[in-house]
């Protein structure tokens, strides 16, 4: 075929962002209600201006395209306008962690050569602490939110007399390039050290558009937000929802009384979790428990598999639960446990054993596959041969920043390597059999062992340390320390001590929950035996 003249152009081809889901949607449904935050209703028109002015604010503020705005700021307005304000004008969005602690706050701060830092006041004490340790100095503003009043805040100006400075009529600066970094995530991986994963505007969009697919998303959706925005960009959603005109409720802490009020007040149809959320809604008092007759809510839980009993009890509360899998590096979902309508019909342990598998890629996720360790090729379907379980796809990071030894090692041979022990079934469905050893996710928060290790190890009477994870039926899991003594200091030292010391130097959320005394399992090169370690936090009572 002769393609002469069949070139592209502005007519045919446009750079695909996120930026075109709040313009669609303040032109299609400009007095339809985006957002809602207490008693507060923000419209699409009133959510794209302020957005526009955030965007305008930071021009004016001196950010330039690729300059990183950080962002430390739970579930709220203006979280989700900065999902819009911060790319709009060409920058890249970095949402740190709420949970951090300061030493980390500082490193991601530094590390990314944050320009400007966004803070909520309530959590202006970490804040206020990582900037003390910073000898780089960069500009702060605070939001005054008025669920966190009595908290002194920080920072050089607050958030709305920021966004005054801005211009609503101002049109977002859209990419040139869809490549273009349009978010900047740091995770722990497989070490202490954080990691900066880099998203584009193409990733972005493509997995918003999968997410709206996957989870049924329409303008008549009320997305509730219990997964933190932090966490993946609130694995895309802040975008998904957007694009297709649906309903984003905020909340600012996971409390499950104010969920089923919400669910049952805003009939909210959407949300998404880590398992810990679904087992707070399960053991709520009856008394805030509410029975909701709009229809069934649809919840995304990802992290380890929903046990039957889970499934069971949250299907009686009202709540129909969807498997997924994903990781920082595939803008959260990458793969889905897709329902097949025949297990309608099959009894609730055979459902469940179905439904805890990590499943099939997600639309925009071009292959999922399993792969030989040794050899590199994929396993057989078989339901038992054990591979790492690799990605491909447009909804795989641009890499590690500043990090290219690990962006090369982990998206080496065409493949995003995950890490993970997984099987490939005969249906092509996945189920994951062993994570990552040395990742603890509690809470749906990733904790590297070695993170905790190096603490244990500064600890005056530790003399060896080693950190696995041990089950929790809350949380999923939580650190377990086994920990040698220097001799001596046997009567010097309790569980508690150490603990303790943990929570002083590092995110409480990181800290052991158990601690156990002993000599530690090793090879006859010295190498601790983890998988020993393991089975024995299995078996602690």
């Amino acid at each position: 075929m002769d393609e002469t003249g069949l070139n592209k152009r502005a007519a045919n081809h446009q750079p695909l962002t996120p930026l075109d889901f709040l313009r669609r949607s303040a032109q299609v449904y400009p007095g339809k209600i985006a957002c809602i935050y207490g008693a507060r209703r923000i419209t699409y028109r009133e959510l794209d201006a302020r957005a526009r002015r955030l965007a305008s604010a930071l021009t004016l503020a001196g950010i330039r395209p690729g300059d990183v705005v950080s962002v430390l700021i739970p579930n709220t307005p203006a979280m989700l306008e900065a999902h819009f304000g911060v790319p709009g004008c060409g920058a890249v969005l970095n949402s740190i962690n709420t949970r951090l602690d300061a030493a980390t706050v500082a490193f991601i701060l530094q590390h990314a050569e944050s320009r400007l830092f966004i803070v909520d006041r309530g959590l202006a004490p970490v804040a206020r602490a990582a900037l003390d340790s910073m000898t780089q100095r960069l500009r702060v503003v605070w939001v005054d939110d008025p669920h966190a009043q009595g908290v002194e805040p920080v920072g050089d100006m607050e958030y709305e007399d920021f966004l005054a400075t801005g211009a609503p009529e101002r049109p977002f600066l859209f990419p040139e390039d869809e490549w273009a970094s349009i978010a900047l995530n740091y995770t722990s991986g497989t070490t202490g050290n954080p990691k900066g994963v880099v998203y584009h505007h193409r990733g972005a969009y493509l997995n918003a558009l999968s997410n709206a697919l996957t989870f049924a998303l329409s303008p008549h959706s009320v997305y509730l937000w219990t997964l933190p925005m932090f966490h993946c960009n609130g694995w895309t959603y802040p975008w998904a929802v957007t694009a297709v005109g649906g309903t984003h409720v905020c909340l600012r802490a996971v409390d499950p009384a104010e969920i089923f009020r919400l669910i049952d007040e805003e009939k909210v149809t959407h949300l998404c979790g880590a398992p810990v959320v679904l087992t707070m809604l399960i053991h709520a008092p009856d008394a805030v428990k509410r029975q909701f007759t709009h229809g069934p809510v649809s919840v995304a839980t990802g992290g380890a598999a929903p046990p039957s009993a889970v499934i069971d009890k949250m299907e009686r509360m009202g709540f129909a639960v969807t498997h997924l899998y994903g990781m920082t590096e595939c803008y959260g979902p990458s793969s889905v446990c897709a329902w097949q309508e025949e297990w309608a019909d099959l009894g609730l342990d055979q459902r469940a054993v179905l439904m805890a598998r990590q499943g099939v890629n997600m639309v925009t996720m071009a292959e999922q596959t399993v792969l030989d360790p040794a050899t590199g090729q994929p396993v057989p379907a078989d339901g038992q041969t054990l591979g790492e379980l690799a990605l491909r796809g447009n909804t795989v990071m641009k890499g590690y920043l500043k990090n290219p030894d690990a962006t090369e090692e982990t998206l080496r041979d065409g493949w995003l390597h995950t890490g993970d022990l997984a099987v490939m079934h005969p249906d092509r469905y996945v189920e994951i059999k062993d994570r990552s050893k040395d990742i603890i996710i509690s809470g749906g928060e990733n904790i590297a062992s070695l993170e905790v290790e190096e603490v244990l190890y500064r600890h005056p009477h530790v003399m060896e340390a080693a950190v696995v994870a041990r089950p929790d039926p809350k949380w999923g899991e939580t650190p377990c320390a086994f920990v040698t003594l220097k001799p001596g200091s046997e009567e010097q030292v309790t569980e508690a001590d150490i603990i303790a010391f943990c929570q002083q130097n590092m995110a409480r959320y990181k800290a052991p929950r158990t601690v156990v005394f002993g000599p530690l399992p090793k090879t006859s090169t010295g190498k601790i035996q983890k998988f020993v370690l393991r089975d024995q936090a299995k078996g602690l009572k």
